[in-house]
């Protein structure tokens, strides 16, 4: 029996076609049908946005919210509290008269209804049926009334102890979002400009600086940390947050001051910067390595001519692969590179077996490479140090006589230099400037590896690869991680591919009948290479 095509999507060109040919009056009677085709939960979340639009956009107000109104509410929760339940589409009405209150900058009543709901609802103490989030059932966002919340509660204080209000209001609605910005968060939401704030930020500053000075200082980043930053910045600029990063030494106020003189593509002050960072958090490897990218960046985007000494000053005090394919990518030819590789093989971590391998291949040592992959464990392969996600890709483009491409590795995730991106935490966005990593394929390319025909280093890469197949089947076997049976599959296929022979027939033969317990494994391998 035919079956019918699932519906896709239309183009979005298409769309922007359709609607662009609507008039105003069809849009309008467009959305009120798709309105009345969605279900509770998607219709409140429309009908919300749709309200919020209008009224921040268009100059129009929503019906004014009465004393009636405010009383419904104050009465819903009283009766809600004592059964500790409420249905969620009430509770989404009454959020909803809120948030017009707040669009019609009627904060004060915004705020009493605000406070009604939102705490017993932030503590746990009325269930609307979900089982985690409230936001699985409420079609109104929680998380904007919560702001809403907030900046009525700014709105509706004296100026004098209206950061102690704020403050308050925060910790009522806690446990519906986490402000990590206030300040932005505030902005965003707020309707107009925020009467007093250049009187509101010297207060604000000095009750968080008062709460940490009650507090014992700490390693780990906490909520008053990041929120004296932000105003710090607004009152003082990075000047500000490089007094707080040179006072504290801690990594998340440096690395604050930092992405500060990125963001401004100040990159002079911003070498400066990244290179005292990397001095202050002595003895924190992960950070350290960080900062000195940070300074390589700098470096590199000021054309300064010590970029190739700075990125290996970066592997050798923080290795990786990453950082070891910057410095390595930086050579000027294949004389070059395995000059690096040499003096990096001799530095390298003993443990790092990725690393070790990957300079092993570069500087031509195959067989070196195959013992790191015969000996590596069945377990572990997503291990950033563990040598087969790497080897066994390039170890069978070498057999198979094709050049190294592990940005397509047929049966394997692929593997690239970029499996962690340090600078993520002091970029300037996704968009930002990002320091040159070459893929390692441009790096196996510019090492000119030889291809493995026939002769000893082929047999002993090959039976390296089998045992590092059969290693990895033993292991996700053994611990039923059959999640990783199609992998652990591949990896024998692949090896028969390799050298399809009778005694790799008689190999395959044997892992199946050893594996007889296995009926998944043993599917997953006659997918890949067939019954035998």
């Amino acid at each position: 029996m035919p079956t019918r095509k699932a519906t896709v999507t239309p183009p979005a060109t298409d769309i922007e076609g359709a609607l662009a040919a609507l008039g105003a009056e069809e849009l309008r009677e467009a959305i009120r049908e798709l309105l009345c085709e969605l279900d509770e939960r998607a219709q409140g979340r429309a009908v919300s946005s749709l309200i919020h639009r209008a009224a921040r956009r268009s100059g129009w107000a929503p019906a004014a919210v009465s004393n009636e109104d405010v009383a419904e509410v104050l009465a819903f929760v009283e009766a809600a509290e004592q059964e500790a339940y409420a249905d969620p589409s009430d509770f989404d009405d009454l959020l909803l008269s809120g948030s017009t209150a707040f669009l019609r900058k009627d904060y004060q009543t915004a705020f009493e209804i605000f406070g009604a709901l939102l705490p017993p609802l932030a503590d746990g103490e009325i269930h609307l049926g979900q089982d985690e989030m409230v936001d699985e059932v409420l079609g109104v966002d929680a998380g904007e009334c919560a702001v809403q919340f907030v900046v009525s509660a700014y709105m509706t204080s004296a100026p004098k102890g209206r950061a102690a209000a704020v403050r308050s209001a925060i910790d009522t609605v806690q446990g519906l979002l986490y402000f990590t910005e206030p300040l932005e968060e505030l902005e965003r939401t707020a309707l107009e400009p925020l009467p007093g704030l250049d009187e509101f930020l010297p207060e604000w500053r000095a009750l968080i600086e008062g709460e940490l000075d009650d507090e014992p200082r700490s390693d780990w980043d906490s909520e008053q940390d990041r929120w004296l930053r932000e105003v710090v910045q607004r009152l003082e600029g990075s000047k500000g947050l490089e007094k707080i990063a040179r006072s504290s030494g801690r990594a998340d106020d440096l690395r604050a001051w930092c992405r500060s003189l990125v963001k401004a593509r100040d990159w002079k002050a911003a070498l400066s910067a990244f290179d005292a960072a990397a001095e202050l958090v002595a003895g924190k490897e992960y950070a350290r390595g960080e900062f000195l990218d940070g300074a390589a960046l700098a470096a590199q985007e000021l054309g300064r001519k010590d970029l190739p000494a700075r990125l290996e000053r970066g592997w050798r005090e923080a290795p990786s692969v990453e950082r070891l394919s910057r410095w390595l990518g930086a050579a000027g030819g294949k004389a070059s590179l395995r000059k690096r590789a040499a003096d990096a093989l001799a530095a390298c971590p003993k443990q790092d077996q990725r690393q070790r391998a990957l300079l092993h291949v570069l500087l031509g040592d195959l067989e070196s490479a195959a013992r790191l992959l015969a000996s590596a464990p069945g377990l572990g392969w997503s291990d950033p140090k563990h040598p087969g996600r790497l080897l066994f890709p390039v170890l069978q483009a070498l057999l198979a006589g094709k050049p190294v491409a592990l940005s397509s590795a047929i049966g394997l995730a692929s593997i690239s230099a970029r499996d962690f991106d340090d600078l993520e935490a002091i970029s300037d966005g996704p968009e930002g400037p990002r320091l040159a990593t070459p893929e390692l394929d441009r790096l196996f390319a510019l090492a000119n590896l030889p291809h493995l025909a026939a002769g000893p280093v082929r047999e002993v890469v090959l039976d390296a690869m089998c045992e590092a197949a059969e290693s990895r089947v033993e292991g996700v076997t053994g611990n039923k991680r059959r999640n990783h049976y199609g992998d652990a599959a591949s990896l024998v296929a692949i090896c028969a591919g390799l050298d399809p022979s009778p005694v790799t027939d008689r190999w395959v033969a044997r892992i199946r009948d050893e594996h007889r317990r296995f009926p998944a494994f043993r599917a997953e391998l006659d997918r890949r290479i067939g019954a035998r």
